[in-house]
């Protein structure tokens, strides 16, 4: 199977599924001498993992890291950096009656098409629960953004089904206002009308999706590469490899259909008692101009579908091609929002530490 690496000099590959015995992440490239510890990692996996709020699925997964290697006496060492996080509170017998039926909106189908075989278990691979190793590494590269250039990566629920948040400036949202409530919307107001939509889907045992806004604050200008690699295409894709986002955009987004030229341009501002460097009045370009990062916030959202695994019968078909209906009695978050940020959050952060040392690599 091909595919489980991401990155060139910041680079991750991960193995594990649903209900195996556990996930394993390696990292390349963190600079030796940086400061790091299980502990360093535990606090997004616990935004992430599961069972952790009466929105979320009540599987129950400590989600513990346990380093392998790559760090000695407490700091890195400059060489691969393994972390296991073992499967705990897996029930595959939640799977057996549909094990000969393709779930709607899962990759089954298409894991047959491939490879003329499947893990029924909730998906083996193509879970959601592989995001763990994921959001670990993720912690990685957050510090090492950190450290180094004073980068900071927040995300949050910005919609859930038509309820969408006011957030005047996203820059200035910090993760203080994200924990709030658990389902991390920074608006307190429609997060409780959020919260409400969610308890009542879950009771109508159906799912609702939303969007997810990210911000990188921090990032130097000059990132990125033109062309293929330009960085807003690497974060689009980094976005598009979780599970169940449908839509990316940064900046104005599919708002700038709409505009003309000269109400879309951001204007460029000399440097002032504010900022130290030129910038621009708005930022309408998602803090990327050509694919290089221009200094300012960038600013991506993506659209997460509704749950696809539903307790409600509906129709589809078996392996062999009959008529059937399905019903999915497994344990499934109502929405995926909430547990979506940090896994969010963690894709933005693994893209922007492989393009600081791309930076230093060719320019020093």
């Amino acid at each position: 199977m091909a595919g489980n690496s991401f990155g060139q000099l910041f680079r991750l590959t991960t193995a594990g599924e649903s209900h195996g015995p556990g996930n394993v992440v390696i990292i390349d490239g963190v600079p030796p001498g940086l400061a790091l510890s299980e502990q360093d990692l535990v606090g997004d996996l616990a935004r992430r993992r599961p069972g952790q709020s009466k929105i979320t699925t009540q599987r129950q997964e400590a989600d513990h890291p346990e380093i392998l290697s790559g760090v000695f006496e407490g700091e890195t060492t400059g060489t691969s950096i393994a972390i296991l996080i073992r499967n705990q509170d897996q029930r595959s017998r939640d799977y057996t009656e549909i094990k000969d039926k393709y779930r709607p909106g899962h990759a089954d189908l298409t894991f047959d098409a491939k490879y003329g075989r499947r893990d029924y278990r909730g998906g083996g691979r193509s879970s959601a629960r592989e995001t763990s190793v994921r959001v670990a590494a993720g912690a990685v590269a957050k510090k090492m953004l950190r450290e180094l250039h004073g980068i900071e990566v927040v995300g949050y629920v910005r919609q859930v089904g038509d309820l969408v948040a006011e957030v005047p400036d996203p820059a200035a949202i910090k993760l203080a206002n994200v924990e709030a409530n658990i389902v991390r919307c920074p608006d307190g107001a429609i997060a409780d009308r959020m919260i409400e939509l969610i308890e009542t889907v879950r009771s109508e045992r159906d799912s609702i999706g939303g969007v997810a806004e990210l911000v990188a604050t921090g990032v130097p200008a000059g990132w990125g590469e033109p062309v293929f690699d330009k960085l807003k295409a690497d974060l689009g894709k980094a976005l598009f490899s979780l599970p169940a986002v449908l839509g990316v955009e940064y900046g104005a987004g599919f708002r700038v259909a709409a505009l003309r030229g000269s109400q879309n341009n951001d204007a460029f501002l000399p440097a002032d008692d504010r900022t130290a460097h030129v910038h621009t009045a708005s930022n309408r370009h998602g803090g990327m101009l050509g694919g290089i990062s221009s200094g300012m916030p960038i600013i991506l959202r993506c659209a997460v579908k509704p749950t696809s695994s539903l307790p409600q019968p509906h129709p589809t078909v078996t392996t062999a091609g009959e008529a059937t209906t399905i019903a999915t009695i497994g344990r499934h978050d109502p929405c995926l929002l909430p547990r979506f940020v940090p896994m969010g959050e963690a894709m933005i952060a693994l893209v922007l530490a492989d393009h600081c040392l791309r930076q230093r690599a060719q320019m020093g």
